[in-house]
This record gives structure tokens, sequence and C-alpha cells, in this order.
């Protein structure tokens, strides 16, 4: 585990998305970092993609859900 310097105005911002998010500083910057590179790696992919990828990566059971 390391340090990453960051800007005090991004730190800033990864703490107000923190307490929105539910999520610590530290799991907060981790999960934006962790999307970018996601992005970065699939550039064609949607957020909701990615993030969909992830949770069935993990086994995660989600409702299907059809609009009306």
């Amino acid at each position: 585990m390391g340090i990453v310097k960051i800007a005090d105005d991004l730190h800033e911002d990864i703490r107000r998305a923190s307490g929105a998010m539910c999520r610590s500083i530290n799991a907060q910057a981790e999960f934006w970092m962790k999307m970018g590179m996601l992005a970065e790696a699939n550039p064609t992919l949607s957020f909701n993609a990615l993030v969909a990828m992830q949770l069935k990566e993990a086994d995660v059971r989600l409702p299907d859900v059809h609009a009306a």
C-alpha cells in the first residue's frame, strides 16, 4: 500500500462524494480509480455496463427488471 498525492480540491470532491455514496474516503477514491481504469480499458462500455460487469464477476444476482 502506498500514498497517492492528489490536489486538495479533488480530495474535497472525494470526501463529499464518499458521504453521498456511504463509502469511506479511501473506498470512494479506490472506486473512482478502478472505474477510470476499467473505462480506459473498455472505451465502448457505459458506466452502467462496467458496474454490471463487475457485479457479474462478483456473482451478485441482480433482479431482472423490465420496463412496463
